[in-house]
């Protein structure tokens, strides 16, 4: 590694406040893997692992700085005891197997509890469990094997109760019948977000890569988009559901609606680019870190050893006013909802680092 890539990674660290960066090999078993924390002033550091075929270390190393970074915020604007981490598995998915699972959990070990992993894109619950079997660092787990089971379902909440309060804020009414939605990746989350909307009357609009997502749904109950004809349309709401960066220099030219709200992670890239043509397009954005806190909240739980879902889903419920008061926020510091999410969750995080 050169002088320059060294210094390039410290400035990288520096500039989003990171603590550490763990960078972990196995050449026997082909596992590299990269575990950012970002923050632990609060408790801590928690976040996903996810598997992906990155097309450079240094892609992978950037998604995981920016989703730890994430990480942080989204703790801190839940309200939890809890800091802000991330982890990357570099590689094709097929090649991961028990061994390569628990060499990888060795790691976390290395960690002592500083990191705590839950599953990610491309990790199963059966990778979770294999996790489990050589480290107590891991959340998330089946209910069969002690966990709260699929955080999934109060991610969606999180984001169906994050609409209805962007909502209620632009219109006065929280109502989503007939409003035309757009959801943008339909797995685990997209499903069960489309779900909540048609119980209450949503027109939905549905695209994913992966067809076999969206054969479980009534064609007669939702309109299933091709890629080509998935800005055509003006929407009430859009909400992105997939991987990070829909909302970029190139997409915010074609999006119409007039709120964005979705449970995918990093959903803007080029801030200086974006953030302005938002606010000249009149779309008021709703941060992801803001209302897909519903996973966390339920991992969370889980770490604390306080196995109550229903207190999981009353937690959730309070995104709603979440919402509204990173909205008045905005509005008092003229500044974005963006922003004003980072801020927030910036002041407890430094307000807990003082004492």
């Amino acid at each position: 590694m050169s002088k320059d890539q060294t210094k390039s990674i410290f400035n990288s660290l520096n500039e989003a406040g990171h603590e550490q960066l763990i960078f972990c090999n196995d050449k026997e078993l082909g596992l590299k893997a990269i575990i950012g924390i970002h923050n632990t002033a609060l408790g801590p550091a928690m976040g996903g692992t996810r598997m992906w075929n990155y097309s450079s270390d240094e892609d992978a190393l950037n998604d995981v700085i920016n989703l730890s970074m994430a990480m942080s915020y989204k703790s801190s604007l839940a309200g939890l005891n809890a800091g802000g981490g991330k982890a990357v598995i570099i590689g094709d998915p097929k090649i991961k197997n028990e061994k390569f699972i628990r060499r990888y959990a060795e790691f976390l070990n290395d960690l002592k509890g500083k990191y705590w992993t839950a599953q990610d894109v491309n990790m199963t619950s059966e990778d979770i469990v294999n996790i489990k079997k050589t480290s107590e660092y891991v959340v998330g787990l089946p209910k069969e094997h002690g966990g709260l089971g699929d955080s999934s379902v109060p991610t969606a909440y999180g984001v169906y109760l994050g609409m209805k309060s962007a909502l209620m804020n632009v219109t006065g009414n929280d109502s989503l019948t007939d409003k035309k939605i757009l959801i943008q990746g339909v797995g685990k989350v997209g499903s069960k977000l489309i779900d909540y909307l048609l119980k209450e009357g949503s027109k939905v609009f549905a695209f994913d890569i992966n067809k076999n997502n969206l054969e479980r749904f009534n064609r007669s109950n939702i309109t299933i988009l091709n890629e080509e004809d998935l800005y055509r349309n003006r929407y009430d709401i859009y909400s992105p559901c997939a991987l990070g960066g829909a909302v970029n220099k190139s997409s915010i030219n074609h999006i119409k609606c007039d709120i964005i709200a979705g449970a995918a992670n990093n959903q803007i890239t080029d801030e200086d680019i974006v953030l302005p043509k938002l606010k000249e397009k009149n779309i008021l954005f709703i941060p992801d870190f803001l209302i897909n806190a519903g996973g966390i909240i339920s991992v969370y739980h889980e770490q604390i050893n306080d196995l109550d879902s229903k207190k999981v889903m009353d937690m959730t419920s309070d995104i709603f006013d979440k919402v509204t008061d990173v909205l008045k926020f905005s509005s008092e510091k003229n500044i974005s909802t963006f922003q004003a999410a980072i801020q927030l969750a910036k002041d407890r995080i430094n307000k807990i680092s003082e004492k």
